[in-house]
C-alpha cells in the first residue's frame, strides 16, 4: 500500500489537532511534526493523546539522542531525521519506535539499515532524482522501504512509483504555517487523488 507522511513544519500546538483531523479525513495517517516547529513536543503529545494507535505520530528533524528519549516519553511512534545518525537510529529502535533516517548516498543507506532503520527517507529527493535512486537501490536489500522527501509531488509521483518507492513525505505542498484545516484538507485530497491515480 502506498503511503504519505504529512510534514507539518511550523505548526503550533493550538492548531495541530484540527489540521491533523483534516489530514486523517483524506486517508493520511502518518503525521510528522518537525522538532524545529513551535513547541513541537507539545504538538506531538497532543496528537498521541487524541488519535488511536493506527494513526502514526512522530517528530521530524530529530538530530540528537536526547530528543529521541523525549519523544519516547510522550508516546511518539516514529522518529524522522534529515540525516543518518546511527546513535539516533539505535536509540529509536531500543525505545520501540519506527526509525526513518535521512539518506542520500549508498554509504548512508547501508549505515542506516545496519543500525536498524525501518525505512529510508531519501532527502533531498529532487537532487538525487529517480536515476540516482535507481543506481542506489540496485545495491540495497530488495525489501528496503523508501520515502522520497523534498521537491516531490503529484507531478513526479508516477516516475518515483515506477522506480519502486514505498511512499512520500510531503511538506510545504500540504501544509504551510498559517494554513487553515480546510485549506490543508483541500490540498491533501488533491495529493491523495494524484497518488492513487
Amino acid at each position: 500500500m502506498l503511503e504519505l507522511i504529512a510534514i507539518l513544519r511550523g505548526i503550533k500546538p493550538s492548531e495541530v489537532i484540527d489540521v491533523s483531523e483534516a489530514l486523517i479525513r483524506t486517508g493520511i495517517t502518518k503525521i510528522e511534526v518537525p522538532m524545529n516547529s513551535p513547541d513541537a513536543l507539545d504538538s506531538v503529545a497532543a496528537l498521541v493523546k487524541t488519535f488511536p494507535k493506527d494513526v502514526l505520530i512522530g517528530a521530524g528533524t530529530v538530530l540528537e539522542v536526547h530528543q529521541v528519549k523525549a519523544l519516547a516519553d510522550i508516546g511518539a511512534h516514529m522518529v524522522i531525521s534529515p540525516n543518518c545518525n546511527p546513535d539516533v537510529i539505535c536509540a529509536t529502535k531500543k525505545l520501540g519506535m519506527y526509525s526513518f533516517p535521512g539518506v542520500f548516498t549508498p554509504t548512508e543507506c547501508i549505515t542506516a539499515l545496519q543500525a536498524g532503520a525501518d525505512a529510508l527517507k531519501l532527502f533531498p529527493a529532487s537532487l538525487l532524482g529517480v536515476s540516482g535512486f535507481n543506481a542506489i537501490k540496485a545495491v540495497l536489500p530488495e525489501k528496503t522501504k523508501f520515502y522520497p522527501v523534498g521537491g516531490v509531488g503529484p507531478t513526479s509521483f508516477s516516475e518515483w512509483l515506477a522506480a519502486g518507492v514505498t511512499g512520500f513525505g510531503i511538506g510545504s505542498a500540504i501544509y504551510k504555517p498559517g494554513d487553515s484545516a480546510n485549506e490543508v484538507e483541500v490540498k491533501a485530497r488533491e495529493i491523495v487523488a494524484a497518488l492513487n491515480a
